[in-house]
């Protein structure tokens, strides 16, 4: 098949939960043998040149379109007083987009046009209200976050009237956008059971398929010569993405200061790219944040005991599949880790309260987790996540879809 991936952004360099998503999705259908097209907003954000994934090979091609989705305070306020439509999303909407689009639906044959999550959503709304969705083509939604269940959770959690009004408004403004726009697709591919429920309650009445997060499984096979640091503790992701920020916040405002106390010989290190300036100050609690690191999967090795504080997000995080890849023993909340193929006390560690964290983590410090099984336990669950078996699964709902399947999961 030749596939269309319209794309909020430019899937590379792999540094993040968002490139990593859409490019293994990309590099899978190629490895299964087809053809794919990527018309990618290319943002001031994740800025790339147009040849960045020429290592794909002579079946993928790359076409980018230049967006500035700066964050604009006079564009925000315009937006909030007199515009339906969420600023997140409208930011990602220009005209430059919509000719490049159209010139390649004019031009070319596509057996499927994949958007690439609710930030792309409104292209195709669009081209179906002008007629220009072309006849024969099936049209797909790869739904990598429910955006309003994000910040929904994300005002839950803040304390400042402002912001948390702003939160619940921004919250509000994605379901009505996400209730009206994702129903409109072919089928969709959810990346978990919880998010095909919320999908449902949107109103989606197409074939839904649970299509997880891909990891190449091989990238973070544990190295038998690595051995991690003991009484080591470690989390991993991008700190420039709300979710990340606010669980880290917690876990130094409640849980550390206690840990470090009755503790003091276990070390905390933080690795993610754009780490706020508050976070690289010196510190005396054995608390180390890295910043960005070239090797996520070198940098899991090093350490012990993986943590994944989330108390906002949806969808999938990426990272606890790479470290169940790499054979860690994970400690996380149940938001952290939804979605993913785990069962507490088996193959990961479940807890949220700042007490249970504090309990799990003197259990890891005196040596009563059973990292060793954890692990192992999370190696075999993060099979089900390798790139050939998702791959799969993309195939089956395209499949289901052309043979006109109803609702159901596909």
């Amino acid at each position: 098949m030749h596939i269309l991936q319209v794309s909020p952004r430019v899937p590379f360099p792999l540094h993040d939960g968002g490139a990593i998503g859409i490019y293994n999705i990309t590099k899978g259908l190629l490895e299964a043998g087809h053809r794919v097209t990527m018309l990618a907003i290319n943002t001031p954000k994740h800025h790339q040149p147009n040849d960045v994934l020429a290592h794909l090979g002579p079946a993928f091609r790359l076409v980018t379109v230049d967006v500035n989705t700066n964050l604009k305070p006079a564009k925000a306020l315009r937006n909030l007083l007199f515009s339906r439509l969420p600023y997140n999303v409208a930011r990602f909407i220009s005209p430059d987009v919509i000719q490049a689009l159209v010139n390649l639906i004019q031009t070319e044959t596509f057996d499927v046009i994949q958007y690439e999550g609710t930030f792309v959503a409104w292209y195709h709304e669009w081209l179906d209200s002008e007629e220009l969705t072309p006849v024969g083509s099936i049209t797909m939604l790869r739904a990598h976050n429910i955006e309003y269940v994000i910040w929904g959770r994300l005002a839950e959690g803040e304390r400042n009237p402002f912001k948390n009004w702003y939160l619940r408004d921004l919250s509000g403004r994605m379901r009505r956008f996400e209730r009206h726009y994702l129903p409109l697709f072919d089928g969709i591919a959810a990346i978990t059971d919880e998010d095909a429920a919320r999908l449902r309650a949107l109103g989606c009445q197409q074939p839904i398929a649970i299509v997880p997060a891909a990891v190449e499984l091989s990238d973070f096979r544990p190295d038998p010569a690595a051995r991690p640091r003991p009484r080591t503790v470690f989390m991993i992701g991008s700190l420039n993405w709300l979710p990340n920020l606010e669980g880290l916040d917690w876990l130094l405002h409640e849980v550390w200061p206690a840990a470090h106390a009755e503790m003091p010989e276990l070390e905390l290190h933080v690795a993610g790219s754009h780490p706020p300036a508050r976070l690289l100050a010196p510190r005396q609690d054995n608390v180390f944040v890295h910043g960005f690191v070239a090797s996520a999967a070198d940098f899991i090795r090093q350490h012990e005991l993986m943590l994944v504080p989330l108390l906002s997000g949806g969808g999938m995080r990426i990272k606890i599949i790479e470290g169940m890849a790499a054979g860690k023993a994970i400690l996380s909340t149940t938001v952290g880790a939804e979605g993913v193929a785990a069962t507490d006390g088996a193959s990961i560690v479940l807890r949220d309260e700042p007490a249970a964290w504090l309990a799990a983590l003197r259990d890891y410090y005196h040596g009563r987790l059973p990292v060793a099984v954890l692990g192992a336990a999370a190696r075999t669950a993060a099979d089900t996540y390798g790139n050939d078996r998702v791959t799969e699964r993309f195939e089956a709902l395209y499949e289901a879809v052309r043979a006109g399947a109803t609702f159901a999961d596909a």
